[in-house]
């Protein structure tokens, strides 16, 4: 049994939302507005938080970032209660400590999801740290990382792709360990030699509004499109006490995922005569150093063009091209997924070849979100 804060202004929706978890046998603390929230936290020992955004006093945004400034209860998962016109602005609550939201109207069933998903990720966390780890395994698993390491920066050659240029201009920002998305529609080429320009452009209007909304949602430092493809980057100045840049991005891949499995049940409906590829995203994600270069001609410097430039932004376009024909719909560097174990469930292992480079990149199928 968990003890669970409920903050809601609406009596109708707090009502609603204690029922349900009480019947799941969790204790429910409830409060009309962010300060008697924030009161019952303090006195109490919470284990979740659900509280809407806009509260009269304090907002659920503010709340947030209370919490997260209180050592007491900075490790609390957070979950926002939203409306559709807020969703745009959820942005905010993710970058400023919350760990998931929900759109109102909600079902039950959605909640205890949502509850389900964080109390999880709470015990596996407490487990992980409680746990003895092998010796022998932890010394292994840290020479093969000094020795990857190593490898990278003595043999690997300075060449990339083609479609990223150099960067060193004085506009120029260095990101340091950040984590480099990469989108891309694998069967785009088959798409469009079976569809006229009118149904393909409705196709992909689809899948990339959703693909924007979901990468700024998780609070994406910038991103850019490649050809076909959707690159973003994650900033760990952005990091919280329980939300890192790294899990945003996972977050986001898995919201990708879930947003093309959309679009190709749109396309299915639409088409039933017709024997079309499937519409599908492939992802990879990857961590390191980064460069936000600007691109600018003499002839529009008024609207100049940004790029991450670097080799993780490289390896990670050149690793989503390697994992499709893994059949993986994520795929992720190992060094990406440590930073996130516990938070992620993941699939296969591969040392993945990637065109240029002398050694293969570990990677792994990331499944979904722990639950």
């Amino acid at each position: 049994m968990a003890q669970v804060v409920v903050m809601e202004d609406d009596a109708g929706t707090r009502v609603l939302i204690a029922s349900v978890l009480k019947k799941d046998g969790h204790e429910v603390l409830a409060a009309e507005d962010g300060l008697q929230g924030l009161a019952l936290l303090r006195a109490g020992t919470p284990h979740l938080v659900i509280s809407d955004v806009q509260m009269p006093g304090l907002n659920g945004f503010d709340m947030v970032a209370e919490m997260r400034r209180d050592p007491k209860l900075a490790g609390v998962p957070v979950i926002l209660l939203t409306s559709l016109q807020e969703r745009a602005h959820m942005r905010i609550g993710m970058t400023t400590g919350a760990d998931d939201y929900i759109t109102k109207p909600f079902r039950a069933s959605e909640l205890r999801q949502a509850v389900d998903a964080q109390l999880n990720k709470r015990a596996v966390q407490a487990t992980l740290q409680a746990m003895a780890v092998d010796t022998a395994v932890n010394i292994a698993l840290d020479e093969q990382r000094h020795e990857l390491s190593r490898l990278y920066e003595e043999r690997l050659a300075a060449e990339f792709s083609d479609r990223w240029p150099t960067a060193g201009t004085e506009g120029d920002e260095q990101i340091a360990g950040a984590t480099i998305l990469f989108a891309d529609i694998p069967n785009y080429a088959q798409l469009a030699a079976q569809m006229d320009p009118a149904e393909l452009a409705e196709l992909v209007r689809k899948f990339y509004g959703n693909a924007n909304d979901t990468v700024h949602l998780f609070g994406a430092r910038m991103m850019c499109f490649v050809g076909e493809g959707l690159l973003a980057v994650f900033a760990p100045q952005s990091d919280t006490r329980t939300v890192s840049h790294t899990l945003r991005a996972m977050r986001a891949a898995v919201g990708l995922v879930e947003s093309a499995r959309g679009v190709q049940s749109f396309m299915a409906a639409r088409n039933t005569s017709r024997n079309l590829p499937g519409f599908g995203a492939s992802i990879a994600v990857h961590s390191g150093d980064v460069t936000i270069t600007q691109l600018a001609d003499p002839l529009h410097d008024a609207h100049p063009h940004f790029l991450p430039v670097g080799q993780a932004a490289s390896t990670t376009m050149l690793l989503q091209k390697q994992a499709r024909s893994l059949g993986w719909a994520v795929a992720a560097s190992v060094d990406a997924v440590r930073g996130v174990t516990g938070a992620v469930r993941t699939g296969a292992r591969a040392l993945v070849e990637l065109p240029g480079h002398d050694v293969p990149l570990d990677a792994v199928e990331v499944l979904g979100l722990a639950a």
